[in-house]
């Protein structure tokens, strides 16, 4: 069973949770506002679902509500934040304002975030990037219980370790590619699981290191009190991505990788190297231009394929998903709506049915 809530009013109930847990008005209205994003994205693995969590977090002392970025290093052309374990979506916001800023003057900006919580959907901050007509590359590592296995592994050695590009298009909507470099993303599993869903061949191994679809392996505890894991996309492809996002994202930010053994906590910690460009200043920007679109619009002249209406490139569906769901509503599965009532509690906050 589930539940069909308003954007509007799902944004109110979260942010209602989210102050609770101590965050100020505006803080928990950001959060709350970036989750129910992800849902009208179509992506519920970082929406909403992901606030028992955070309020966990709070509870334990990991994630700090109130708490921004702060630069360690700014020389213009490079910059490095310490999230300071305060809320993503916070940190993440004013990461990218400030490098952002930078590179529309300098011309480019890296920049680095460690030690920041859950930065939830990296689309996100791409996408403030190219509506400033800039390109973005983002590399991000994952500091929490390891669920990936790498390729030839029969555990969870990682986390899910997102890549995303965001590049503008003159007069079009923008190209935003943002993916995990597991086959599916772990709160993807915890939506099915809540669900009672299977999910599809070759995403996952259970805790002996078998192919299993059944992703409650990945989101509480199996007999032996082990978990199982997620696959990378793409085997060996994937897995070297998923590396490659360690190193950048957690390394060499400063903000740590993943090696030692698992525990309980529910923090949930990223590290993120991003590269702004603005081609502007590149002295590419007409050729850019034309070439960006002349390239997109040779890709939708294709025919589609079997099973598939037109060809469409990254950024469309999370847009139509918008519009569909902005209009219908977004759906929260029982187990979830309970498990954000029940974090709700946890803070003195009654979260209307």
């Amino acid at each position: 069973m589930s539940k069909t809530i308003s954007p509007d009013t799902l944004t109110a109930q979260v942010a209602q949770v989210i102050q609770a847990a101590g965050s100020s008005a505006a803080e928990a209205q950001t959060v709350a506002s970036n989750l129910v994003m992800a849902n009208l994205s179509g992506h519920d693995s970082h929406g909403v679902g992901m606030v028992p969590r955070y309020v966990d977090a709070v509870l334990e002392g990991g994630l700090k509500p109130n708490t921004g970025a702060k630069a360690t290093v700014d020389i213009g052309t490079m910059l490095a934040l310490d999230g300071q374990r305060g809320y993503g979506q916070v940190v993440g916001e004013e990461a990218m304002q400030m490098g952002i800023a930078r590179a529309r003057q300098h011309g480019s900006c890296i920049m680095t975030v460690g030690n920041s919580h859950h930065l939830g959907r990296i689309g996100h901050f791409a996408e403030m990037a190219v509506a400033e007509g800039l390109v973005s590359m983002h590399f991000v590592n994952v500091l929490s219980r390891p669920v990936v296995a790498p390729f030839g592994g029969g555990d969870g050695r990682f986390g899910t370790n997102p890549c995303c590009i965001g590049v503008p298009l003159k007069g079009q909507e923008p190209f935003v590619l943002d993916f995990a470099t597991s086959r599916q993303a772990q709160g993807k599993m915890r939506v099915a699981h809540n669900k009672g869903e299977r999910v599809p061949e070759g995403t996952l191994i259970d805790e002996l290191g078998r192919p299993t679809t059944d992703p409650g392996v990945v989101v509480v505890p199996q007999s032996n009190g082990l978990f199982g894991a997620l696959m990378t996309f793409g085997e060996h492809k994937g897995y070297g991505m998923a590396v490659a996002c360690e190193l950048l994202g957690g390394a060499l930010s400063g903000g740590g990788t993943w090696h030692r053994p698992a525990d309980q906590s529910r923090v949930v910690l990223n590290g993120m190297l991003t590269v702004l460009i603005d081609p502007a200043k590149l002295g590419t920007q007409q050729s850019f231009e034309q070439e960006a679109l002349a390239f997109v619009d040779w890709l939708r002249q294709g025919p589609a394929g079997q099973g598939h209406e037109k060809v469409r490139i990254a950024g469309e569906p999370e847009r139509a998903a918008r519009v569909a769901r902005g209009t219908a509503g977004i759906v929260v599965d029982d187990q979830t709506w309970a498990e954000i009532v029940e974090a709700g509690r946890k803070v003195g906050c009654a979260v209307a049915d």
